[in-house]
């Protein structure tokens, strides 16, 4: 007996379970319909949605541009041993491979006298000036990148590693602007906090937009509404074309944020380059990859569905049949 109850329980579940995707599906297709027939409020409110979604997106493209620009905290930690003057290449050479053996550093880096005034020569745009010198000024000097660095940029451990440094023999300074780095730590930090909570202040706007405008469609259609609690409609079959209406207003939103992110990044790339160019540089804005392009359209979608449900659900309960708003 029990064996033709489950075969028959399996087509009843089947069928039922496509009845339901049917349904939503016929809602999900209904309700874009009836945005496509107010043009000019579904623009407006798309619009304002993906200006929101779109203003944190720049700034976090904004900060993520700087932080490749600086070359990050490996280079922020960098320090530069500067050798004592006349000291014989040779010694000059087994001095950087001994820093380099060492654990706590990643890469040590000589830079001879002579390629340090070439390199002076070329960036600073004075050489008739240094024609005139009898001898080369600048000592040579080792480039030394902290392992810390690239572990967890405490600038305390990179100090330690200067002060070690500092009594090798051969060194006549070690440079590292700690408060610099102590800054530019600060700096990033306070960028971090600035992107979290703009993005969080414009996530409510975007949840008020929503449900505000669901709250003016379920008052255009209260009788409408009313009708259909009369015949037996529960409050979720009534609330389900409100929630894909939010939803289709969030997607909305989060592909024109989009649009407005990669004409930001756009606009901005030329300018960029030549700037770049001007300064030797190589460098180009990167604009929003697939994670962060994923991101702003499925949260603009997932925002305008929350701000439908919390108004639909308040504002539904208040509409009973027969009783005056």
């Amino acid at each position: 007996m029990a064996e033709p109850l489950a075969r028959a329980a399996g087509p009843r579940f089947a069928s039922q379970l496509r009845g339901w995707f049917e349904r939503h599906l016929q809602t999900l297709v209904a309700s874009l319909g009836r945005l496509v027939r107010a043009p000019f409020g579904t623009a407006l409110t798309i619009g304002v949605i993906g200006i929101a979604l779109a203003l944190p997106a720049c700034l976090e493209l904004v900060v993520e541009n700087a932080r490749a620009l600086s070359g990050g905290w490996a280079n922020a930690l960098d320090l530069t041993v500067y050798l004592k003057p006349h000291l014989p290449e040779r010694d000059a050479t087994q001095l950087a491979e001994r820093i380099g053996a060492r654990g706590d550093v990643a890469s040590a880096r000589l830079v001879t006298a002579a390629e340090g005034l070439a390199e002076f020569r070329r960036w600073s745009g004075l050489g008739a000036a240094l024609d005139a010198l009898t001898e080369n000024p600048l000592p040579a000097a080792v480039v030394v990148r902290p392992r810390v660095a690239a572990q967890s940029g405490d600038p305390a451990a990179v100090g330690a590693l200067a002060d070690a440094l500092r009594t090798l023999p051969g060194v006549d300074q070690v440079q590292l602007d700690t408060d610099w780095v102590r800054r530019f730590a600060a700096i990033l930090d306070a960028l971090g906090r600035a992107l979290a909570v703009v993005a969080l202040l414009l996530g409510l706007a975007v949840l008020l937009v929503v449900g505000n405008t669901i709250r003016l469609d379920i008052d255009a259609r209260r009788a409408e509404i009313e009708v259909i609690k009369l015949v037996g409609g529960s409050d979720g079959f009534v609330r389900r074309p409100f929630l894909y209406g939010g939803f289709w207003y969030g997607l909305g939103g989060g592909v024109v944020g989009w649009l407005l992110v990669e004409s930001f990044v756009l606009t901005l790339a030329g300018p960029i380059a030549r700037v770049a160019a001007a300064y030797g540089s190589q460098f180009a804005i990167a604009g929003p990859g697939v994670a962060t392009s994923a991101l702003l359209v499925g949260g603009g979608a997932a925002l305008g569905w929350i701000g439908a449900f919390i108004s639909a659900t308040r504002h539904l309960r208040a509409i009973e049949p027969g009783v005056e708003p």
